[in-house]
């Protein structure tokens, strides 16, 4: 488990290969992705008139042709699928073109919305522990990017599917932060584990294992300090606060996640990119998706970072977050309004 969240991708749990990635303990409620409507991704009509505008790009063309290709890639771009990616679909696309025979745009465009949702992969719901009665996440994010609101967000829609969350704020760097965190407590009626501004965040996390334990909660959400990933300290506490959880649940941490905000596009995958690296996520939150931002930030997220997107956040109400649905999303992106 140490490897996985330093150093490693996540490795599947043997003992959850008849499982799946997400299955719940025996009796609990599910924490699935629902099917959602196109109707549901009203925020995305930014996006989506970039992607209209892609498909009359390739539906007007009779014969595929160079300018065809140019004029996609240029629209792929527009909609901040990235230049990497973007890149990976065009040539992905053309060998498709060739191998199957296309010949109208068409088709082509019957192929992108399938490479579309391939590279996105399939849902992915929360890892819920299925040896400790005690789930943890740990979230993490940059300062600014939306993390204490999305793990306020996430609180709020595990407690409603019936689950005991215990918050633990952690991100002791910052005062507001702990502020922020005790105020959506209070909003959302879950309880916060907290000490001074400075404290040791591996302090933290003990105190609230401990309340979560004899409380009998299920779930605690850990907020992090989100200082950039050059900040070597922020390393070493992630590990401490690992160690910490070890110690009371060998499976844990469960889940660590990185909230990144859509509206930074391609220079938050920098420092996203960093973290997967050094530490191991295992998902994604995308705060901030909402009309101002280009959804297609979420192909670049899931193919630089090789990490499935758990959820997006979509507003500012604390029911304002979904759990991800490639097929329904990019459903959603070709919808004609």
């Amino acid at each position: 488990m140490f490897n996985r969240f330093f150093g490693q991708k996540p490795q599947e749990d043997p003992d959850d290969k008849n499982q799946g990635p997400a299955q719940e303990r025996a009796g609990d409620a599910p924490s699935r992705p629902e099917q959602q409507s196109p109707q549901r991704f009203g925020f995305l009509n930014r996006t989506r008139q970039l992607f209209s505008r892609m498909s009359e790009v390739v539906e007007e063309t009779d014969l595929i042709t160079d300018e065809m290709w140019d004029d996609l890639e240029e629209s792929l771009l527009a909609a901040d699928v990235g230049p990497s990616t973007t890149i990976w679909l065009i040539e992905r696309l053309r060998r498709r073109a060739e191998d199957e025979h296309m010949r109208t745009g068409a088709q082509v465009q019957r192929a992108l919305r399938e490479e579309l949702v391939m590279l996105l992969g399939d849902p992915s719901p929360l890892r819920l522990s299925q040896r400790s009665p005690l789930t943890v996440i740990l979230v993490i994010g940059v300062n600014g990017s939306g993390k204490t609101t999305s793990i306020a967000k996430m609180a709020h829609r595990l407690s409603r599917e019936g689950r005991q969350v215990m918050l633990a704020a952690a991100d002791t760097f910052r005062a507001a932060a702990i502020d922020q965190l005790k105020e959506w407590g209070q909003r959302i009626s879950v309880p916060v584990i907290s000490q001074q501004p400075n404290a040791d965040p591996g302090a933290v996390v003990y105190d609230a294992i401990q309340a979560a334990q004899s409380r009998g909660s299920d779930v605690l959400i850990v907020d992090t300090a989100g200082r950039l990933h050059t900040k070597y300290n922020l390393m070493e506490e992630l590990k401490k606060i690992n160690k910490v959880i070890q110690k009371f649940i060998p499976d844990g941490p469960h889940e660590l996640l990185i909230v990144i905000d859509a509206t930074t596009g391609q220079n938050a995958l920098l420092q996203a990119r960093k973290f997967a690296e050094d530490i191991g996520l295992t998902g994604v939150i995308i705060s901030k998706l909402d009309s101002t931002a280009k959804g297609g930030f979420a192909f670049a997220v899931a193919d630089d970072l090789g990490v499935p997107i758990k959820f997006i956040a979509t507003g500012e109400k604390v029911e304002n977050l979904i759990p991800f649905d490639p097929q329904s999303f990019v459903a959603a992106l070709f919808t004609q309004e």
